[in-house]
Formats: structure tokens, C-alpha cells, sequence
């Protein structure tokens, strides 16, 4: 979709605010929050001063302007509001936080959550490091709890859990074939990466033969768990949002992805008996994948484009760096 898009207003979400709330209470302000690409994130504020906030998941809402999902593809387009009950429902049972859910409408693909007043992890971390600390711990204890969830299956929590397979052999071929894919994909985009394309695909490939087969299983994994995507409650504990793609998948991809977004703070999420081959594997083709998804928003209408160029930057440049060129 292209243009200008109109978002969700006062009168738009007034119906699904008496739903969650009551007849008696009245929607006063609605303010659209930054970031989202795959849903609308609207801040509903109501007359008896108490906050609340609405997922809105339709075309519209989402920038990304891909085809219908394939549930067996645990890469596939990942929103809407069936993953988003169903990861839900999943971490609340494994105890692991996130937003109490406070109201679904199926027929308006939309949710209601409560609103948590800590802000996020990323903002606590930048503040005052020390003073985050616990809450830093504390998700190291949920990401142990996520791992030891555990199935003999991968792929999105509602496929899997609901007795449906996934494509694919194992996780990591599914991760060299996107790996190349992106590669593709992103040397048509950019002219560094066309230069480098024959160097870039020599590397996942040689590193994807390194890794050996795995039969103990997999764990759930949030997939892009950065300290923007850990929202903190009025007590300071740490909450898991953008759960839509939660999966079994395996542990490294997650802690790949960990690494990446938390830097100096990713030793004291740092797990021991991870596989240094995958490990490898999964650093490069997540780089890979966070060129070419950028590239991807950008030749859209995506409003924040300037930050999407610079992660495209960063990992390309990180990219190319691991390959040697």
C-alpha cells in the first residue's frame, strides 16, 4: 500500500474500548505508538484516566505488504490475531510475562492489553544501567524458562501446538535457505552486496556444513527479543511484547539475535550449552535477513525510513565484514 494512511481515531475505536471496558465508560484520546510495521499499537486513554492498549492487525496497518501467511513456513509474515492469542496463551501458561490480555474481537482482528508504565528495558538500560540490573536478571530467568519449553517439533507456537508440522528437514537448513534467499534478494537492492554475492553464499553454505544434526528437541523462542520488545510493569519486572512470532525453533537463533541487540548488557543473558556451529551459521544469516527486510520496508511507505536504513547499514556492513570483504 502506498500513501498516506489513515490511522485508527477515537471514533474508530470506541466500540472495541465499551467492549473491553463497559457501556459506562467513554474513549477520550487515542495516540498511535511508534514502531509498529506489522500492526497498528494505539494507547487508549478513557475517561476515568485509566490506559489501555489496542493491537489493530489489517492491511492497512501493515507496511510490510506481504502475501497471505503460510502457518507451516515458521519464517512466514508473522501477525495477525490468532499467532497473537496463541503466543500469548503459550507464555502465560509457561509463566513467562507479557501484557495481561484484556479483551479479543475476532471479527475486527483486534485485541486489548494492559498498558505497563515502566516503559521499555532499552529505555531503563540507556538510563541508568545498574538500576536495571534486576530486571536484566529477570528475563535471563525467563529466557531459561523459554528453553526449557521444549517440543519435538519447530515452527510457530499455534501450528505446532495444535498437532501441525513444518516445512523442512531442521531449523538450520530452513536457515541457510532464507540465508540465500536474503542474499539474492538484497544483491538486486545493493550494489556491495551483488559485488559480494559469490563470497556471501560460499560462507552460509560452508558454514551450514559444519553444522550437525540435533535430537534433543527445541525450544520456544521469541525470535526479536531486543530491550524494545521488554516492556517493565509498575514493579520493574520485564514483560515480552510482539509475540506473534514466538516458535520452537533453536535456542541459538534467539541468542544470536540477543547478541546482537543488547550488546554490552548480552553476557548476563548469556546461556551455557549452545552449539558454536550454529551459533555461526545463525550470526550470518541473521545479519543477511536484517539487510534485506530493511531494504524490503523501504521500498515502501514505511514512515520511519531513516532507521530502517541504518540497520540495513550496520548488518550489511556486519555481513560483509564476517565473509572477509
Amino acid at each position: 500500500m502506498t500513501g498516506t494512511r489513515q490511522h485508527r481515531t477515537v471514533a474508530d475505536l470506541a466500540p472495541l474500548a465499551r467492549a473491553a471496558f463497559g457501556r459506562q465508560r467513554v474513549l477520550t484520546a487515542v495516540t498511535r505508538l511508534r514502531g509498529g510495521s506489522k500492526k497498528g499499537v494505539y494507547r487508549l486513554r478513557l475517561d476515568d484516566g485509566r490506559t489501555a492498549i489496542a493491537y489493530v492487525w489489517s492491511p492497512d496497518e501493515d507496511y510490510w505488504d506481504q502475501p497471505e501467511a503460510d502457518p507451516r513456513d515458521p519464517f512466514s509474515h508473522a501477525s495477525g490475531l490468532d499467532l497473537f492469542t496463541a503466543s500469548h496463551d503459550r507464555l502465560t501458561a509457561a509463566g513467562v510475562r507479557t501484557p495481561r490480555l484484556l479483551h479479543m474481537d475476532p471479527e475486527a482482528t483486534a485485541a486489548v492489553v494492559e498498558d505497563l508504565p515502566g516503559g521499555s528495558l532499552e529505555e531503563a538500560l540507556r538510563r541508568d544501567p545498574e538500576a536495571a540490573g534486576p530486571a536484566l536478571r529477570e528475563l535471563a530467568e525467563a529466557l531459561r524458562t523459554l528453553r526449557g519449553c521444549r517440543s519435538a517439533g519447530y515452527g510457530k507456537v499455534a501450528l505446532v501446538d495444535g498437532g501441525g508440522t513444518s516445512y523442512g528437514v531442521s531449523c538450520a537448513r530452513l536457515v541457510t535457505d532464507r540465508a540465500l534467499s536474503d542474499i539474492a534478494e538484497t544483491a538486486v537492492r545493493d550494489p556491495r552486496a551483488a559485488a559480494a554475492r559469490e563470497r556471501l553464499e560460499d560462507a552460509v553454505r560452508r558454514l551450514a556444513e559444519e553444522v550437525r544434526p540435533r535430537t534433543a528437541g527445541h525450544s520456544l523462542v521469541h525470535g526479536e527479543l531486543g530491550p524494545d520488545h521488554v516492556l517493565l510493569d509498575a514493579g520493574g519486572r520485564p514483560a515480552l511484547i510482539d509475540v506473534e512470532g514466538l516458535m520452537y525453533f533453536d535456542a541459538e537463533w534467539e541468542h544470536v539475535f540477543l547478541r546482537l541487540r543488547f550488546g554490552p548488557h548480552y553476557d548476563a543473558l548469556r546461556d551455557g550449552g549452545l552449539d558454536d556451529d550454529r551459533l555461526r551459521l545463525y550470526r550470518l544469516a541473521m545479519h543477511l535477513n536484517l539487510v534485506a527486510g530493511p531494504l524490503r520496508l523501504l521500498a515502501g511507505d514505511f514512515p520511519f525510513a531513516e532507521s530502517m536504513r541504518g540497520i540495513a547499514e550496520y548488518n550489511l556492513a556486519e555481513a560483509l565484514a564476517l565473509v572477509g570483504a
